[in-house]
């Protein structure tokens, strides 16, 4: 394995760095509320950068996400970048791809994912509509996948609920599992869509599907596992946004207890400051290094459920020691609600609850290991 980022993904990492870094004051956080930074994504968008997660990958998107997590940006690349252009890309058909990348490349469009509650919704009435004819120049991106020739599209109509959908206030359309695991792609305007406020400000809401007309994801040939390989895709992104949440924690309180001094000596020199560092330090690494892992494996074909399973438990489980340990080493600041760490720690623990309980995740990961799942 080489995590080593190749030039294009670098490229991408130092100019997401620059635009997020730029636009992610904290001011304009502040201001912004629970919204997403519309103004932020239009940057983003004319740079380039959503458009290039199809040639840089999981992993290049895992280092874009390490970015915006470091700066808490609000912007829904995370959702759109995995339920979105790396779906459609990796198991949409020819004329889906055509139809959807467009907008999802150049910002105009932004997706989410009603992940991973599968059993919340069913699907009735699907039928299998005219074989769209070919297209030339139009070949499969980012992986592998269903979408080569082109496709049967199959419409059905979905019912049930999803308790809250990240970004679900800006997407254009909502990628759903059925009770099934197939996928199916459901317009917002088809949807009903309730505000939700989560402890994060993801622009989140309520997914409520009454008979809401579907378009099936794919073709539903030769594919191997697309709701598999989308919630490997979604649990390893969402743990590379919170490596970045993570480290930019530690980085504020690194930067705090450097500079303030309690009887006469910076807070850094004392010795359960520095253990206490180290600690969270080492977590954030741990996280980084597994959603690399995971990201690589996916990028090369590999199975990867079982290193997205660690990730996610390692973003879940580690994830919010560090970001109590941020909050804690900023002594009383920590608990001012208006301090930029506090933002740190709202990041940490609503990943920590979109990515499921630590012994819920293990669970899963015990029940692959028991089946000697290979990956």
């Amino acid at each position: 394995m080489d995590f080593t980022p190749t030039e294009e993904q670098e490229a991408a990492r130092e100019l997401a760095a620059r635009i997020l870094g730029d636009h992610s004051t904290h001011e304009r956080l502040a201001a912004a509320g629970g919204a997403t930074d519309a103004g932020l994504w239009k940057a983003l968008s004319a740079a380039g950068l959503p458009a290039a997660v199809e040639e840089i990958g999981l992993l290049g998107l895992v280092l874009l996400l390490e970015e915006q997590g470091r700066v808490t940006a609000q912007v829904p690349l995370a959702a759109t970048g995995v339920y979105g252009i790396l779906a459609v890309a990796r198991h949409g058909t020819e004329e889906q791809r055509a139809r959807l990348l467009p907008g999802l490349r150049d910002g105009t469009t932004v997706a989410t994912g009603a992940f991973p509650a599968t059993g919340a919704v069913t699907a009735t009435g699907a039928v299998t509509a005219t074989r769209a004819p070919a297209r030339t120049g139009e070949g499969t991106a980012g992986g592998s996948g269903g979408g080569a020739g082109g496709g049967t599209a199959r419409r059905g109509r979905l019912t049930g609920t999803v308790a809250w959908v990240p970004w679900l206030r800006d997407a254009a359309f909502v990628l759903v599992p059925d009770a099934r695991r197939s996928l199916w792609l459901v317009r917002t305007e088809d949807a009903g869509v309730e505000p939700v406020e989560l402890t994060a400000p993801w622009s989140a809401g309520r997914l409520v599907l009454e008979g809401a007309p579907a378009e099936r994801l794919g073709d539903g040939a030769g594919e191997a596992g697309p709701y598999e390989d989308v919630l490997a895709a979604a649990r390893t992104a969402f743990a590379g946004l919170q490596a970045g949440v993570c480290a930019g924690s530690l980085a504020r309180a690194v930067a705090y207890t450097s500079v303030r001094e309690q009887f006469g000596r910076p807070l850094a020199t004392r010795q359960a400051v520095q253990l206490r560092a180290a600690d969270a330090h080492m977590d954030t690494e741990s996280i980084r290094v597994t959603a690399y892992e995971a990201a690589w494996r996916s990028d090369a074909g590999l199975d990867c459920s079982r290193a997205a399973l660690t990730a996610a438990w390692w973003a879940s489980e580690a994830g919010k020691r560090v970001v109590h340990s941020g909050q804690h080493l900023h002594g009383g600041m920590g608990a001012d609600l208006d301090h930029p760490v506090h933002r740190h720690f709202l990041w940490g623990r609503q990943l920590d609850a979109y990515l499921g309980a630590g012994t819920e995740l293990l669970a899963e990961l015990g029940d692959l290991l028991a089946k000697g799942d290979p990956s």
